[in-house]
């Protein structure tokens, strides 16, 4: 079972049928735009005054382009604004667009953005961070600890859509899944609130639960979820590999 959204479900999608899976799309989150603009358009133009610009998904490099375009302003970045990209996929959204990515860190977390920048002078460096409404203060704290000035924006808000808990229910009852994929909090989060009347552990017992990284990882634990899958690297190939390695038959010795 996939909990992405429909829209970014396709490539994980893809690469486990590959493999033989068979696999159910059940979105358990919907990406759609901030309540207001007032935050981002604002940001926009003043968008030379910074310094760096970090994007922390692909979804925020979506819709932060999609509001230049309503603006009608360049979509082109000033030369002196620096972009850091928290993983491979937001890097290669921003590429599209025509951006040089000088900054990814080695782990795709915002503990790691914050290792890479410490080596770099931050006091008084002005930083705009590009993000879902709710998501951890971890990376604002930090660079403002070492002396920056950061303006967090909302360009996106991740929202549970509506009805679904019946076929969600009938679909664990029935035993028809043997692992269910999380990519984000955002999808634990609602996919437990979709089941609070229910009995979650009950229902999810003798399913693997997969994660794509250690803070995805941890808000599963703290919904009462035991994780059994978690790859090394934050990616959906890693993840997809590492769903392949769990259910494969152990090597003869």
């Amino acid at each position: 079972m996939i909990t992405r959204t429909h829209e970014q479900s396709g490539d994980f999608s893809a690469r486990l049928k590959k493999l033989g899976a068979e696999v159910i799309e059940f979105p358990a989150i919907e990406i759609v735009p901030p309540t207001r603009w007032k935050e981002l358009d604002q940001a926009i133009e003043q968008l030379k005054s910074y310094d760096w610009m970090i994007f922390t998904s692909a979804n925020g490099v979506n819709f932060f382009w999609q509001r230049l375009k309503e603006r009608g302003k360049s979509l082109h970045l000033p030369p002196s604004l620096k972009v850091c990209a928290i993983g491979p996929t937001t890097a290669h959204q921003l590429k599209r667009q025509g951006v040089s990515v000088p900054y990814v860190p080695k782990e795709f977390i915002a503990e790691s953005i914050l290792d890479g920048f410490k080596k770099a002078r931050m006091e008084g460096k002005r930083i705009l961070l590009a993000r879902a409404k709710k998501a951890r203060d971890v990376l604002p704290k930090g660079l403002r600890k070492m002396g920056a000035e950061v303006d967090v924006v909302e360009v996106y808000r991740t929202v549970r859509p509506k009805g679904g808990s019946k076929r969600m229910k009938k679909l664990l009852t029935e035993e028809k899944i043997d692992v269910i994929t999380f990519t984000s909090s955002s999808t634990v989060s609602h996919f437990a609130d979709l089941l609070k009347k229910e009995d979650l552990k009950n229902l999810v017992k003798g399913i693997a639960i997969a994660c794509i990284g250690p803070v995805t990882a941890r808000t599963a634990k703290e919904r009462g979820l035991k994780v059994r899958i978690q790859p090394k690297q934050y990616t959906i190939p890693a993840l997809t590999r590492a769903i392949a390695e769990y259910f494969s038959p152990p090597k003869p010795i």
